[in-house]
């Protein structure tokens, strides 16, 4: 298991055009990837549960990555967050 914390700098937070991304992404990826933030925990390659999750500018969530690729994996969803998030 792999694991990354990240703070959302887009102004707009996780919305429907980088939520689509990331779920695209995601499932590019062989392992499982969740989002967790506050209370609430998403699967990667669901977006209305990336979407419900309202996560705005500023906030942060962790990222587990479990699987047999979770160290590819982790580069790739992390460079996901840098580049688009």
């Amino acid at each position: 298991m792999k694991e990354f914390t990240y703070t959302i700098k887009d102004e707009l937070g996780i919305h429907a055009r980088p939520a689509g991304l990331l779920v695209k992404c995601a499932k590019s990826c062989g392992s499982k990837i969740t989002i967790k933030f506050k209370d609430k925990s998403a699967d990667a390659e669901k977006l209305f549960s990336i979407m419900g999750m309202s996560v705005k500018q500023g906030d942060t969530l962790n990222v587990i990555i479990e699987g047999d690729t979770e160290e590819k994996d982790y580069n790739t969803i992390l460079n996901f967050f840098e580049t688009n998030l």
